[in-house]
């Protein structure tokens, strides 16, 4: 007998999008006929990366489906408090409609809905067209338990009713979660303060889950959250996802990926690069993006740097950043965007300077490469104390009076994270824990048939 039709909702957003795409492909893998939605405006990037690969049939299985996202032209889309207000608002009527539309058009009835968490208005459409929900939470547990506490972290007096906090002090929920600052709370440090109820709305709004998703699955596993798995038994770890062994298939990336990296890892030793990548939102003032420029050439190691074309904020001079890379052609290469799965499993690969974001923690940790962490928003604070503070598998900038991470700073640091034993031990470690829980018998695999038995009822 066929299996049900899925419909994958991830929120319009790189570190979203990939995770689910992931899952779909093990989906189609096991028989589910799967359609992928997008708002139109990230399906348009989507598919333009996917070109150089061959176009949406390098999706194998995968249909793709989009919805307007109600954002007006002009509105800059990097303010994500006016994204998330815009589909909480515009997105629920277009997924019915297209629900409709799809059955109309002689598709599948669709069975259920896999849909991000952070999308929980989509629950209730579900409900209202009789269609059963399965949802996945794609950053960390810790952060989960953390906005699923925000009643009685407001009842204890730490947060005020709109989610500021009432006292300067460092927190920790659980043995085993990280502690966090109150000055580094997920959804107050999203943006500009006048965007902060809609973000606030948008973490506090998770405690839905338990009403209307029949399981949640997370990118997680055992090892790496003890201590939030525990608080959360009812959060299903199915990770480190990955959508195959080898990398190959596309994640929906945004960009299209400069494959001619790997050719030039293929040339360097083994364990010698740096490889600095800061995920789709992080954006730098041109200062400290020279200052992390020179950092990198300070080092006298081969780097690999994801340089995107909106990396800066203000005028950068070009004719510096030339000079630049003419200065350290043969030693380090800078590509607007990489398939990072592959580069991070690279043999070539010494570490990784990164913001943090809970994708890239896991591809990290999923191919032992150790960190340091320069974390930019959101609940990267959180992801920077799981690796600074609970696994011990790298280190984190630090920054001067200035606020900048100086290109003195940043040489040190990757000198100690790469010459560290002890370091390049907890990473194995958890390497290996991570590698036992997605082959067969391990507990990822195991929670991700549990939930492909759900989706076949």
């Amino acid at each position: 007998m066929a299996k049900p039709h899925v419909l994958v909702l991830p929120l319009p957003a790189q570190g979203h999008v990939t995770p689910l795409m992931e899952l779909s492909h093990r989906l189609v893998d096991h028989g589910f006929e799967v359609t992928f939605v997008n708002t139109e405006a990230h399906h348009a990037l989507v598919v333009g990366a996917l070109k150089p690969a061959g176009g949406a049939s390098a999706l194998a299985g995968i249909h793709l489906a989009s919805v307007p996202d109600g954002v007006a032209d002009g509105v800059d889309r990097k303010d994500i408090s006016k994204l998330v207000d815009s589909y909480n608002r515009h997105m629920p009527g277009h997924l019915e409609r297209l629900i409709a539309g799809m059955e109309a058009a002689g598709r599948p009835k669709v069975k259920w809905l896999v849909a991000d968490v952070c999308l929980w208005w989509s629950f209730d459409v579900a409900k209202r067209l009789g269609i059963r929900v399965a949802s996945v939470w794609p950053a960390s547990v810790a952060c989960l338990a953390i906005n699923l506490q925000i009643p009685k972290l407001t009842e204890e007096g730490l947060l005020n009713n709109k989610g500021w906090p009432e006292r300067d002090e460092t927190f920790q929920l659980a043995p085993g979660i990280p502690p966090l600052h109150t000055s580094e709370l997920p959804w107050n440090n999203v943006g500009a303060a006048e965007g902060q109820p809609v973000i606030f709305e948008l973490f506090s709004r998770t405690d839905r889950l338990s009403a209307l998703s029949e399981m949640v699955v997370c990118n997680s596993f055992p090892e790496a959250e003890t201590g939030a798995l525990k608080l959360l038994p009812n959060v299903l770890p199915i990770g480190p996802l990955s959508s195959d062994t080898e990398f190959r298939k596309p994640v929906g990336q945004f960009l299209p990926e400069d494959n001619r990296c790997l050719r030039w890892l293929d040339a360097q030793p083994d364990g010698s690069v740096v490889y600095v990548a800061f995920g789709s939102f992080t954006a730098f003032d041109p200062r400290q993006f020279e200052e992390l420029a020179l950092g990198l050439e300070l080092t006298g190691r081969p780097f690999l740097w994801v340089v995107r074309p909106d990396f800066t904020t203000g005028e950068l001079s070009e004719a510096w950043f030339d000079e630049f890379q003419a200065r350290v052609a043969g030693k380090g290469m800078v590509v607007s965007w990489c398939p990072q799965q592959q580069v991070l499993a690279h043999r070539a690969v010494a570490c990784f300077i990164s913001h943090c974001g809970w994708n890239s923690t896991m591809e990290g940790v999923r191919s032992g490469v150790p960190f340091l962490c320069w974390p930019y928003f959101a609940e990267q604070f959180l992801d920077r104390n799981y690796v600074t503070e609970v696994w011990r598998t790298g280190l984190a900038v630090s920054h001067n009076a200035d606020g900048i991470v100086t290109k003195e700073e940043l040489r040190s640091k990757v000198e100690q994270v790469v010459g560290d034993a002890e370091i390049r031990e907890r990473v194995r470690l958890l390497k290996d824990a991570a590698c036992r829980c997605v082959s067969e018998g391990g507990s990822s695999n195991e929670n991700f048939k549990r939930l492909v038995s759900l989706l076949s009822e």
